[in-house]
């Protein structure tokens, strides 16, 4: 691993562009580029100015430089579109219903469906609730496409009144034309997340035996009228199960992804009808497949699996042997030979005819970029990010480190142009219980562009490298602000030891659980830290519990309590604080209520521990609800602390 990055110190002087702290603020120019049925139309959505809603725009495919049809949200803010049909576009919109959260999950915004024709150029309410007159964030909303019938869709419908329960789930088959709808499914009470193969029929669905504390796993065959049961686990179980692929006509094996006992989730072989699996079809040793891919051409090979994905390192796709995976893997690979800084790169949209196609790329040096490959032309749409250009961007590198307790810690570390030893921020993601990978991460690339590098931490508890890897932050006594915590210090110590990073200028950043983090670090001896920046964290692991405990079932209930009842708790931990602390929180938290916040200030203040508080009014936990001027200060306030307040000298 040394002499990688040895490579890489010796050949990275090229000097970069330092960007405007605007430029990071700024949201995605452009997005939800789609293409309809025929061919005829593109659409994507884009905001004209740095704090405006986005528009819809709908251009004739054969000439995107003629102005366009705009669809403007009005009172109501466009978040995605996407075509349905040759003429029709399923829209959803955003808009306030409420000045104050009213709990977990219940933030401020609920979410509308509806239908947009071209040739009449009118709107069609697939939904006519008023904001906030019901509990429910849809009660309508698009359950599937039938690309064979293009007057068709499926929606689903749910009926949810504040103070009652809700009735279960109904699916309809829905004549765009008419407006008029037919059943297909009525829903029961103990099974939910029904999916429909693309002709229509419910194939998949999932369901809870109350009496027995089992998650069960239901499939149809096309044309039967009752779902037979082919798995069943405990709530508390942490292994995987989920159908791939359905099985051939006549047949019962179909692929899953599942641990079967392992530790790694694989694709397996399966028989539905005896419950066994089979054989092992594909798995990796160091990580979980992260899923399946499908052929593009969805309108001629309808739900056909063709290989499997992974993301240790990077997204990667491994086709099958077959005659179609090997025609569509020398499509993809033509595909990326012309397309600029081509990384994570596919046919995210296409006509029926297949003569017009959506290439979409994303990498670490690509923001995201769209391009149109009509009659096997391709030009260039837009990006979503146009004022970065790649030599400006940061290499992003994979690697391995052992933690102190022998425990492998995979981590992704961004590096910025110059020469080293560099200034370092450990960046922990959120969750804990997710996954990261190799791609664009506007965070911490912003930091990269000013110089510093960025390690990402797959510590214990991250999802995606295995049960053991994730049960391990939380089975042996809630880990949070222990072994967790020395997985990201040893990542420090790695990279010193290695002459890549100044072990005096070190510093934390995260948000939501990374927040919390960078509290914990903040209060550890043998200080690694010359100060910490911690947006939207928990601090004070009671309050959060209670959320949870309320909230939710299983293993995630389990883990969450487990860890967050085990852990410490930084608002007990305040008198220890030995570094400078930058808190950010957004006042509109829905997830992580800014009192979390306000608390702990309280406490730096009531010991008199170095602090600033920035609150950000009108912002929510996730990433959608902050807005341009969210990010300008939030981004401002943090490159501004890192360089003059961190440490006695700044970092």
């Amino acid at each position: 691993m040394k002499k990688l990055f040895t490579l890489i110190l010796l050949t990275n002087f090229i000097q970069a562009e330092v960007y405007p702290i605007d430029n990071w603020a700024v949201g995605d120019a452009m997005s939800s580029v789609d293409i309809s049925n025929d061919g005829k139309y593109i659409s994507f959505m884009q905001k004209l100015s740095r704090e405006s809603d986005p528009v819809l725009k709908v251009f004739l495919s054969d000439d995107l430089s003629a102005d366009p049809y705009i669809l403007g949200g009005e009172s109501l803010e466009i978040v995605s579109s996407s075509w349905i049909s040759n003429e029709s576009i399923v829209v959803t919109f955003r808009g306030k219903a409420r000045d104050q959260i009213e709990g977990f999950n219940r933030g401020i915004y609920e979410y509308r469906v509806a239908l947009f024709n071209m040739n009449t150029k009118e709107f069609k309410k697939l939904d006519d609730r008023g904001l906030g007159t019901t509990g429910a964030s849809f009660s309508i909303g698009v359950a599937g496409i039938l690309p064979n019938e293009d007057n068709y869709i499926l929606i689903s419908y749910r009926e949810f009144r504040r103070n009652s329960s809700f009735k279960p789930t109904r699916y309809y088959k829905y004549n765009l034309k008419s407006g008029k709808k037919s059943l297909v499914l009525k829903g029961r009470e103990n099974i939910y997340g029904v999916s429909f193969d693309t002709n229509g029929f419910p194939r998949e669905a999932g369901g809870f035996d109350i009496s027995s504390g089992e998650y069960i796993d239901y499939y149809r065959n096309p044309g039967d009228s009752k779902w037979k049961e082919i798995h069943r686990s405990s709530e508390n179980s942490f292994e995987s199960f989920s159908l791939a692929s359905y099985p051939d006509e006549g047949s019962s094996e179909a692929f899953v992804l599942a641990t079967n006992g392992e530790d790694k989730r694989s694709l397996w072989t399966y028989d539905i009808d005896k419950k066994i699996f089979l054989e092992k079809i594909y798995g990796d040793k160091e990580a979980d497949l992260s899923g399946v891919f499908y052929h593009y051409d969805f309108f001629n090979y309808p739900d056909q699996m063709i290989g499997v994905r992974t993301s240790k390192s990077k997204p990667k796709r491994i086709y099958f042997s077959s005659e179609l995976a090997s025609s569509a893997k020398i499509t993809q690979e033509q595909i990326e030979k012309v397309i600029p800084n081509s990384y994570s790169t596919y046919i995210s949209a296409l006509s029926k005819d297949l003569n017009s196609m959506v290439i979409y790329n994303t990498g670490p040096k690509d923001p995201g970029s769209y391009y149109l490959l009509k009659n096997g032309k391709i030009s260039f749409i837009g990006s979503k990010r146009p004022s970065f250009k790649a030599k400006d961007l940061a290499d992003v590198k994979y690697l391995k480190y052992t933690s102190r307790d022998g425990r492998t810690i995979p981590a992704y570390v961004t590096i910025p142009k110059g020469k080293g030893p560099y200034p370092l921020i450990v960046m922990p993601h959120g969750g804990p219980f997710v996954s990261e990978t190799i791609t664009w991460d506007p965070w911490s690339q912003l930091l990269a562009s000013h110089g510093y590098m960025v390690i990402q931490p797959q510590y214990r508890g991250s999802t995606g490298y295995g049960i053991d890897h994730y049960t391990s932050a939380f089975v042996d006594g809630g880990e949070g602000g222990y072994k967790m915590q020395d997985d990201k210090d040893d990542g420090v110590i790695y990279l010193i030891e290695n002459g890549l990073v100044d072990e005096d200028r070190v510093a934390m950043f995260g948000w939501s659980y990374g927040g919390y983090a960078a509290l914990v670090a903040a209060s550890r001896e043998e200080q690694l830290y010359q100060c910490v920046v911690s947006g939207a964290p928990v601090a004070k692991n009671s309050m959060q519990l209670n959320y949870y405990r309320n909230q939710l079932r299983g293993t995630g209930k389990l883990s969450q309590e487990k860890y967050w009842t085990e852990s410490i708790s930084p608002i007990n931990e305040v008198e220890k604080v030995n570094v400078p602390i930058l808190l950010i929180h957004g006042a509109q938290d829905q997830r992580v209520p800014v009192s979390h916040a306000l608390e702990y200030v309280d406490k730096l203040e009531e010991y008199n521990k170095d602090h600033k508080y920035i609150q950000l009014e009108g912002a929510d936990h996730f990433s959608n609800t902050l807005f341009y001027r969210h990010k300008k200060l939030f981004f401002t306030e943090m490159i501004d602390y890192l360089k003059d307040d961190c440490g006695p000298d700044g970092l």
